[in-house]
């Protein structure tokens, strides 16, 4: 298998190739260069997340040296649970997929320790890679566990000043060596800008082996596109019919995930995307015109994209492999429906997700009761007990994971929106490892 940059101008690499670079010389993001070949009926639903993955993503490591290890990456990888649970019994068409049960409580923990258990293997101690993500909120989070404590790679995690909520921010500062916090002076779209520029600077790229953690690096999406098909597959034996998904996405890399897993032969039904009231996928969707504009806050911060870096993945598919709807819920609504569902069942979805469960409430009863709906839950409603806790009034109870990380140290510093900036705090890190 080989994977090419969507913009076509850099040469094809290998998987490890992919991952290492993170994005192409070009600029563009790396995919496969044909569609994968995966026979769906020797893919058993009933195998553990980790068995199903290693299955599921073997085309992709086809012939690259990453494939013999592809089976103790997964096991690695996802050693915690996934349920795919009813939030209300009187509405049985709609399934939450929680995706929060990681070390970090978000869905980014599935792509974050399978990247970094990939650079691991690829990489080397003495001369480590440096990770930069971007994160408008749940990225860095899980990017500094997984990578906490490892040899090969080092992470520099930017973050935009007072867009993240407080757990949020002690969750992207307390991790240590070999991982480091940036607080830049600017919305997610900087950060994002930052890192992209950082990219095309050759000679600070090379100079400190750059790659990327954000869902611009394939290593990302592979992990995603597993549970996805994962949790299809074993709603489609219990039903018979191909589930629908709804998707909160800021950068589209939740959405690409999906969309692709379609692709390959997975049993997905409609793809509803979500967004915030940033609304550049929104307007496309009704309009045809992608236009991208700056980010605006939102209770919903992780999804606080105005570019979203995925749509050039999403371009490169044909129409029918991409073929979605795009929804935009917005503050207001998303308050209303987590108040409304813990009213009427007492489960609580974190802002988020709350945008799932609106977008499917919208759907007409037809359309609910035509397919079961997998609506993707991607944090844990701790992480945002501030903004939840006056709607459904009463606490949100920490799990231990995250509870954990409430007795950490913030460790962080602030730096403006500027290349030389970033450069300035990488080249301080390389004099400190020395």
């Amino acid at each position: 298998m080989r994977f090419v940059s969507t913009r076509r101008s850099s040469p094809a690499v290998s998987l490890s190739q992919a991952i290492r670079n993170g994005a192409a010389p070009d600029g563009g993001l790396y995919m496969p260069e044909t569609l994968p070949a995966l026979d769906v009926t020797r893919l058993d639903p009933g195998m553990d997340l980790a068995g199903f993955a290693a299955a599921m993503l073997a085309p992709f490591f086809e012939g690259d040296p990453l494939e013999p290890e592809l089976p103790r990456i997964c096991a690695e990888a996802f050693d915690f649970p996934v349920p795919l649970v009813t939030p209300d019994a009187a509405r049985p068409s709609l399934r939450a997929l929680e995706l929060f049960h990681g070390p970090t409580g978000a869905f980014k923990d599935f792509g974050a320790r399978f990247l970094m258990a990939c650079f691991d293997r690829i990489g080397d101690p003495a001369d480590p890679l440096t990770v930069l993500a971007a994160t408008s909120g749940d990225t860095g989070g899980a990017v500094g566990c997984a990578a906490e404590g490892r040899a090969a790679v080092r992470a520099l995690i930017l973050f935009p000043k007072g867009r993240v909520s407080p757990f949020q921010e002690l969750q992207l500062t307390c991790w240590g060596a070999p991982v480091r916090a940036l607080e830049v002076e600017g919305d997610f779209d900087d950060c994002q800008r930052l890192v992209k520029a950082a990219f095309a600077d050759r000679g600070l790229s090379d100079r400190h082996r750059l790659t990327s953690a954000n869902s611009i690096n394939i290593g990302r999406l592979l992990p995603q596109m597993a549970y996805v098909g994962h949790a299809a597959l074993r709603l489609f034996a219990e039903t018979g019919e191909k589930p629908g998904f709804v998707v909160p996405t800021g950068n589209l890399g939740h959405g690409f995930a999906t969309f692709y897993a379609r692709a390959l032969g997975l049993p997905i039904g409609p793809v509803l995307l979500v967004t915030n009231a940033n609304r550049t996928l929104a307007d496309w969707w009704a309009s045809g015109a992608y236009v991208p504009r700056a980010s605006i806050a939102t209770i919903a911060n992780a999804m606080d994209v105005g570019t979203p870096s995925n749509f050039e993945r999403l371009s490169a598919l044909s129409p029918e492999a991409s073929d979605i709807r795009v929804d935009l819920v917005t503050d207001s609504a998303i308050r209303s429906r987590v108040k409304t569902e813990f009213d009427r069942t007492g489960y609580v979805w974190c802002p988020h997700s709350a945008t799932a469960a609106e977008a499917w409430s919208r759907l007409s009863s037809e359309e609910q009761a035509a397919r079961p709906w997998i609506a993707a839950a991607t944090a844990h409603p701790f992480k945002f007990a501030e903004a939840i806790e006056p709607l459904i009034g009463a606490p949100v109870e920490a799990p231990p994971a995250l509870a954990a990380i409430l007795g950490r140290v913030a460790r962080k510093s602030t730096v403006p929106a500027e290349l030389a900036a970033l450069a300035e705090a990488l080249d301080g890190e390389s004099r400190a490892a020395a």
